[in-house]
């Protein structure tokens, strides 16, 4: 059986009489890997992600249809506290209690 060694760039496989060593260039073996990961990922995104669709259920809701949830509630014990001393109109709201748990 024939086993790639990325890390030495050599492919070792037993021979008639002892192992057989094939070297090659980093270029080559890089461009390899990249080639049978390109096919790889097509083959898998290809096969997989049609399957993903038709079982996945929507989580979430649509961002057009407002909801109760979604409406911005200030609190009443809520203090005014400017942000920026040069523009007054720079604010924001904090809360003066802790809730209760």
């Amino acid at each position: 059986m024939a086993i790639p060694n990325y890390t030495y760039l050599k492919l070792k496989m037993p021979g008639p009489n002892d192992i057989i060593t094939m070297s090659s260039a980093f270029s080559h073996s890089f461009t390899c890997d990249r080639e049978h990961y390109k096919l790889t990922t097509t083959v898998v995104n290809s096969s997989e992600l049609p399957r993903l669709g038709e079982s996945s259920i929507l989580a979430v809701s649509d961002c057009n249809q407002p909801t109760s949830s979604m409406a911005f509630q200030p609190l009443d014990e809520t203090k005014v506290v400017g942000i920026d001393p040069i523009d007054p109109t720079k604010t924001v709201r904090i809360r003066t209690q802790l809730p209760a748990k």
